[in-house]
C-alpha cells in the first residue's frame, strides 16, 4: 500500500530483567485462532529477541490468562498486558485487571488496547489490498467499506472503532469507511452495508476488525456484498503495534516509580 505508517524502531534487546510481555487473546473454538496469535507472537520476539513474550488467553483457549499469570508470580516474574483487543471494553476494563488482582506477588500493568493507531490502519488496509481492493476503488463514488469489529455496550469501545474507521477512510483516500458489529453493538455488518447503499455506495467491501479468525469474523465476511478482508492475524505492522502499548505500558510504569521516589 502507499504512504505506509511510521515505523515503529524496536529498542536494544532488552536486560534479561524486563517483564515479560503477555499478549492477551479472547480465545475462540475456531483451531485456527490460537495457531494465528502464536504466529504473532513469533513476529513480537523476532522484533525484540531476548523479550519473553507469552499468549494467554481470557477464555476457551489453553494457556488461560490466570493460570499465566499464576506461573509468572511463581517464577518470580513482572509482566505488561497487552490486549489482544482494539478498544476499551469490559475485558480491557474488567477482566484483566482483576486477574492481575487476584494473582499475589506479582507486579503487573495492563496496557491500552490496541487502538486506533496508524499501524493498525496499515494493517488493515494491506488485508483490504490482498483481498482486492485497489487505489482505484479509493477514487470510486461507487466504493465503500464496512469496518467490523466484535462491539460492546461500553460506549468508549464504539467512540475507538469509529476513531478506526475514520483513520481507515483517511488512509483510503476519503473512501467512506462504516463502523459495524457483530455483536452488542448496532449497526450490524449487514445494516452498515445497506446504510452506504442508500449513499449509492453499491460496491462495498468488509474490513475485518478481528486478530484472528473466529465466529464473528466469519460471520462479518459472509455479509460483504463485494470483497471481504481477512482478520489482521500475524501482520507485521500489528506485531509493532502490540510491542508499542508494552513500551508506552513500561515507560508510564517507569515515570510513576520515579515521581513516587521524589
Amino acid at each position: 500500500m502507499n504512504n505506509p505508517a511510521p515505523l515503529v524502531t524496536p529498542p536494544a534487546a532488552p536486560h534479561p530483567a524486563a517483564p515479560t510481555l503477555v499478549a492477551v487473546g479472547h480465545g475462540s473454538r475456531d483451531p485456527r485462532a490460537r495457531a494465528t496469535l502464536e504466529r504473532l507472537l513469533d513476529r513480537v520476539r523476532e522484533l525484540r529477541p531476548g523479550l519473553d513474550a507469552r499468549l494467554a488467553h481470557i477464555e476457551l483457549n489453553a494457556p488461560l490468562l490466570d493460570a499465566t499469570l499464576t506461573g509468572l508470580a511463581v517464577e518470580g516474574r513482572d509482566a505488561v498486558l497487552v490486549p489482544l483487543l482494539f478498544a476499551p471494553g469490559y475485558h480491557v476494563t474488567h477482566d484483566l485487571p482483576a486477574a492481575v488482582a487476584a494473582t499475589p506477588h506479582l507486579r503487573a500493568r495492563v496496557a491500552e488496547p490496541l487502538g486506533a493507531h496508524p499501524l493498525l490502519v496499515e494493517a488493515l488496509a494491506d488485508r483490504l489490498a490482498q483481498a482486492g481492493w485497489t487505489p482505484e476503488d479509493g477514487t470510486s463514488r461507487g466504493a465503500g467499506v464496512v469496518l467490523a469489529s466484535a462491539g460492546s455496550r461500553d460506549p468508549r469501545s464504539g467512540a475507538e472503532i469509529r476513531r478506526i474507521a475514520t483513520l481507515l477512510g483517511e488512509r483510503l483516500g476519503g473512501t467512506p469507511v462504516v463502523s459495524a458489529y457483530t455483536s452488542a453493538a448496532a449497526p450490524t455488518v449487514p445494516e452498515a452495508v445497506r446504510a452506504l447503499a442508500a449513499r449509492g455506495r453499491h460496491r462495498v467491501a468488509v474490513a475485518s476488525c478481528f486478530t484472528a479468525p473466529g465466529l464473528f469474523a466469519t460471520r462479518a465476511a459472509a455479509a460483504a456484498p463485494w470483497i471481504a478482508a481477512d482478520p489482521i492475524g500475524a501482520h507485521p505492522a500489528l506485531a509493532r503495534l502490540v510491542l508499542h502499548r508494552y513500551d508506552l505500558a513500561l515507560a508510564t510504569t517507569t515515570r510513576t516509580r520515579e515521581l513516587a521516589a521524589v
